[in-house]
């Protein structure tokens, strides 16, 4: 079987990133079978990730990380979501926001440090929770419903969050809020053994359920006031390349497929046929069709990542080739695991093949942002300006 993965690989420092990964996604695929069963994120594969140092990778070199580029980041998350995408989508969330962070500036430089260090030192993992039952996706726009109120020296906060993707094995949380009597809202740093702070499991979905996206509950939680550690729209908004981790997520999806559908095909044989089933035209045909669907989704994603890596000067150019990789590549990716499914017909809908997990996972890549309309909105607003 060809190797999908070695042509991306451009230096030594990017072979060692990835054997890191190849070692990670052998666990995670290992425990995936029951994590999707409970709907959980398996701790066992939490413990690997730790003892692997991936939490502090995206850190700055002068703060105990290895200053991961979005390439390396994509490499790796691509690799991983072979072994299990609900592994990969999760921690790739915490990575992304320290990339976001480090780059962007977003925090005060003592808050950033302190977290840094925490990271760094004990690998401890943190996420925004900002999705709500009636906000939907923030990329819509829609004003937290969370509320915080100024109470002496702090704020007391109170609300629900969805999607909290690993809320149980979660350290912090960023946790958006509307601040109250001043109209602006807020990101406030929370330790996860904050009093009032508890975690809903809700998680009970289609795919994905190794992600344990459950509700994160705030009853009357008091916060200090530094931990308020961003206002929205105190800064310009820029692209966020580190998005890039969700295409990266489902295209591994997508070639953990293609890996299986290959290898069944080359081993099925059955009575009619004197030869496997990898020699029928059609059969041919669709692999052929994957290998295609994967490398036009793959180069343009790297390409892009690329461009975002050697022009930090130029990023905010790069807003529609970003929100367009996702789209091509979660789309592609579906349409690999369906060719997948008809090369492994009636047995790909059994629990005794992984086909029918991929099918499952692959489709929520669908409905993590940009959305399909937003992207196509904007790109037909650029050209007809």
């Amino acid at each position: 079987m060809v190797d999908v993965y070695t042509s991306f690989i451009e230096n030594e420092r990017q072979k060692e990133l990835f054997e890191k990964a190849v070692r990670l996604a052998e666990q995670a695929k290992k425990h995936a079978p029951q994590s999707d069963r409970d709907a959980r994120f398996s701790v066992e594969v939490l413990k690997e990730l730790k003892k692997e140092h991936y939490f502090s990778l995206p850190l700055p070199e002068k703060l105990g990380g290895e200053d991961l580029s979005l390439y390396e980041f994509l490499l790796l998350q691509e690799r991983l979501a072979v072994g299990d995408g609900s592994v990969a989508l999760s921690v790739g969330w915490h990575l992304g926001i320290l990339m976001e962070l480090r780059d962007e500036k977003l925090w005060e430089e003592e808050k950033f440090k302190q977290i840094s260090e925490e990271i760094s030192k004990h690998q401890v993992v943190m996420n925004r929770a900002a999705s709500e039952p009636a906000t939907g996706s923030p990329t819509r726009g829609g004003k937290p419903e969370t509320n915080a109120k100024k109470d002496g020296d702090g704020y007391v906060l109170n609300g629900r969050k969805t999607f909290t993707s690993m809320a149980d094995a979660l350290d912090y949380f960023i946790v958006t809020a509307s601040i109250e009597a001043e109209d602006q809202v807020g990101w406030f740093l929370i330790h996860k053994d904050t009093p009032g702070l508890t975690v809903d499991h809700t998680w009970d979905t289609l795919g994905m359920r190794g992600t344990a996206s459950d509700d994160l509950i705030l009853n009357n939680v008091h916060v200090n006031a530094d931990n308020l550690v961003e206002l929205a729209g105190k800064k310009k908004s820029q692209p966020k390349g580190w998005l890039l981790h969700i295409p990266a997520c489902y295209l591994g999806i997508a070639i953990a497929a293609r890996n299986d559908a290959i290898a069944f095909a080359k081993d099925f044989q059955p009575n009619s046929l004197d030869h496997p089933i990898s020699e029928v035209p059609h059969i041919q045909q669709k692999i052929g069709e994957m290998e295609m669907k994967l490398m036009h989704a793959r180069t343009f994603m790297y390409a892009v990542a690329e461009k975002w890596d050697r022009a930090p000067e130029r990023r905010n150019e790069l807003e529609a080739e970003l929100a367009v990789v996702k789209t091509v590549a979660t789309n592609a990716a579906n349409e690999v695991v369906d060719l997948a499914m008809r090369i492994a017909g009636g047995r790909g809908l059994s629990k005794t093949y992984p086909f029918e997990k991929y099918c499952r996972d692959v489709r929520a890549g669908l409905h993590n942002p940009p959305m399909d309309d937003a992207v196509l909105g904007m790109l037909a607003k650029r050209a007809t300006k």
